[in-house]
């Protein structure tokens, strides 16, 4: 069982607190897939008895990210290549509509913006800031998905996206990375140019990159 170091928000309540901080772990890979989460040791740390702690472990597996199985207790989901491929076609779908109702309401300023993030995304990659690139990367797409004006999509994107983090650090890579920036460059170009086809069909062509580049690592450990 591996050891879960909790860092406590004073504004959240106690559930999303335990939520958090499980999930956190699981994204930064403190905790690792198919490790047990026990329900005494975060009942000790938190000083707490433990119903709000499985509240949370509904929460989390409602999320997906962990399964809570009988006489086992919760353990930190882990991912199939039919999972990987799934999750890229839901969010080539989700993020390539987001795009597509962007086009027309992403301010210049925006669009400045997401230019600038690429051109990070270049410097942290050059200085192999794997983490650095990925929340650089997540932020250029985060800008298009809130424009879109549509809260729903946008939680439902992100939420996808945080099971996942754990694995697409893979995607900021050198020799991986710089596929992807020269996808937003072109991204860019067509919310510059308000040609919403264009940019739904270069933000879902930049997810299927995504797509098999998680599929060819997995295929590797097999």
């Amino acid at each position: 069982m591996q050891k879960l170091r909790v860092r406590i928000d004073s504004h959240l309540t106690l559930r999303e607190r335990i939520v958090s901080s499980i999930r956190n772990a699981i994204v930064n890979g403190q905790l690792k897939p198919g490790a047990r989460i026990a329900e005494p040791e975060l009942a000790e740390k938190f000083g707490i008895s433990r119903t709000p702690i499985r509240e949370a472990f509904r929460q989390l597996e409602t999320e997906g990210f962990i399964s809570v199985i009988p006489r086992k207790g919760a353990i930190v989901a882990s991912f199939s290549a039919q999972d990987v491929s799934d999750f890229y076609d839901l969010k080539m779908i989700l993020e390539g509509y987001a795009a597509r109702l962007a086009t027309m309401t992403l301010t210049e300023s925006e669009i400045d913006r997401m230019e600038a993030v690429n051109r990070q995304i270049q410097a942290a990659s050059a200085k192999k800031d794997l983490r650095r690139v990925l929340e650089l990367h997540n932020e250029f797409h985060d800008t298009f998905l809130r424009a879109a004006g549509n809260a729903r999509l946008h939680q439902i994107v992100q939420t996808m996206v945080a099971q996942f983090q754990r694995y697409r650090l893979i995607l900021a890579m050198p020799g991986k990375v710089e596929g992807s920036i020269d996808q937003h460059a072109e991204i860019v170009d067509a919310f510059r140019r308000r040609d919403p086809a264009l940019a739904e069909k270069l933000v879902q062509k930049n997810a299927l990159y995504g797509k098999r580049i998680l599929l060819k690592e997995l295929a590797k450990k097999d």
